[in-house]
């Protein structure tokens, strides 16, 4: 899954990356500059220092999103294990000089090839938790994606499951999907007086996609059907979260590829009113709130997590212009002037409860079985 990449290029990421760590009042106290050895800690077998009750795998730990929720985590106190799959993440990590040796900042890598059940299963030895955020990227893509990279996720969503599952120690796993797996459906009902609520029950249309040459968002579904299959009748908890376009301080560079790839049909996702974007720390919140609420019982099945709706042509110019692609904006100027209601409404109350209520509850109250539509 690793993109090659300049020395250059992967300096300026390496410097984004450690601008991030003290970004807001220095970060978190795990992610500071160690006075001893700068090499990262690799755990191997045997390694007792590296498990316990806080201990969590993030697969995809050093892309935009996984980074930012490995910092929450440590922000949170958990010890994280960062399954890394080229020896260029391992490199970057060294090239931050922000970890300590034996795992005394809380961080701790292990290489692991999310295609390879037994390589995960060694990576998620002696967790409690994985967070799976791991994604194919193809740089030489148009989109960045291919129907080849969304074959290729589906299997590894299967796989990460069946390793959780295999793993004694593994009772929970946060799964990133993402907001296109709900919003791309065909035969809408058009006559109604309001508009079609999309929240965590819609399911994206594979078929749609498919015939529609959405590769990223046929990716994004079908690894988490594959994730819910998989899980299905398993002594493991797995909830999915769903977010929007990822924005955030340095999304430009580090998440380009990605976010090229989600805009394919954003002209209609912006006349429907389901183009909407959410702040990696927003992100990383959810993952890390979800994950806390599911060992009380208290949440489970797919949250949605957005933070705007783009509603105006000029505000997805202004997207545009950040990431640095040919402004589409003519294309959609027309509904903008067409002062007809969107279609649809996104709905994430089901993740604002989580994230703002403080009461007991039990897990039915959150939880119902995952279905597909």
């Amino acid at each position: 899954m690793g993109v090659l990449r300049s020395t250059q290029s992967m300096q300026a990421e390496v410097e984004e990356m450690r601008a991030a760590l003290f970004h807001g009042g220095g970060g978190a106290a795990g992610w500071r500059p160690s006075a001893g050895d700068n090499d990262v800690k690799r755990a191997v077998d045997g390694d007792e220092g590296a498990a316990g009750p806080r201990t969590v795998c993030v697969t995809g730990g050093i892309s935009f999103v996984g980074f930012a929720i490995v910092d929450r985590l440590l922000r949170h106190g958990y010890t994280v294990r960062l399954a890394l799959e080229t020896q260029e993440d391992l490199d970057k990590l060294r090239e931050m000089e922000m970890f300590g040796e034996d795992g005394r900042d809380g961080v701790w890598t292990v290489m692991a090839n999310v295609m390879e059940p037994e390589s995960l299963h060694r990576a998620f030895d002696g967790c409690t938790g994985v967070f799976h955020t791991s994604a194919f990227v193809d740089p030489g893509g148009m989109s960045g994606y291919t129907k080849h990279m969304a074959s290729l996720e589906a299997q590894a969503a299967e796989r990460v499951i069946q390793a959780c599952v295999r793993t004694e120690s593994v009772r929970k796993c946060v799964f990133t999907s993402s907001l296109l797996a709900c919003v791309w459906r065909q035969n809408h009902p058009h006559e109604r007086r309001g508009p079609t609520i999309v929240d965590e029950n819609c399911w994206s249309d594979e078929s749609f996609c498919r015939n529609n040459k959405l590769w990223f968002a046929l990716g994004k579904t079908a690894a988490e059907k594959a994730a819910w299959r998989a899980a299905r009748g398993r002594d493991l908890k797995l909830v999915t979260v769903c977010p929007a376009l990822v924005t955030g301080p340095g999304f430009r560079r580090r998440n380009s590829t990605a976010s090229i790839a989600y805009l394919k049909g954003s002209g209609v996702m912006l006349a429907d009113g389901v183009l909407a974007t959410a702040n990696v720390a927003t992100v990383a919140e959810a993952h890390v709130r979800v994950y806390e609420a599911m060992g009380a019982n208290t949440a489970g099945g797919r949250y949605i997590c957005y933070d705007h709706v783009i509603r105006r042509a000029e505000e997805f110019a202004e997207l545009e212009r950040q990431l640095g692609i040919p402004s589409r904006t003519a294309a959609t100027q027309s509904v903008d002037d067409d002062d007809r209601p969107a279609r649809f409404e996104l709905c994430k109350r089901k993740l604002g409860r989580l994230m703002s209520s403080r009461r007991r509850c039990t897990y039915d109250d959150y939880y119902c079985p995952v279905t597909f539509q």
